[in-house]
């Protein structure tokens, strides 16, 4: 039997300490039951000389997901406990359209961590 998975896109990063310095970010966090996850994406990341930088080796935006725990009023993200998926999680450059192939994967793991959610007991 399949359980509903609440969805709610929020409006700060999820994850990346220098999330800030970053034009794309999307945070997701889906909720089952007593489970929840955040799927965060980020990348589009300014430095210092006003170019696009990596936001890690190889990658100009990446997507990570985490177990929640509650923050204050919000559930955040257990950077330290990262949840695995098979869905791609990394684009390696940035160009014309790179964002819309960023919000592309961040759907696809939400889609499949939604998918394992709902299958869950």
């Amino acid at each position: 039997m399949k359980r509903k998975v609440e969805r709610t896109e929020r409006g700060w990063p999820g994850h990346y300490i220098l999330a800030r310095s970053c034009l794309f970010c999307r945070n997701t966090l889906l909720e089952c039951g007593e489970k929840r996850i955040v799927v965060s994406t980020v990348g589009s990341k300014f430095g210092r000389d006003g170019e696009i930088e990596q936001v890690g080796p190889g990658r100009y935006y990446e997507t990570m997901a985490f177990p929640a725990e509650k923050d204050g009023p919000y559930w955040e993200a257990v950077p330290c406990d990262q949840i695995k998926f098979e869905s791609p999680w990394c684009i390696d450059h940035h160009r014309e359209g790179s964002d819309l192939q960023a919000d592309d994967m961040h759907e696809a793991v939400v889609a499949e961590l939604s998918k394992k959610l709902a299958g869950s007991k």
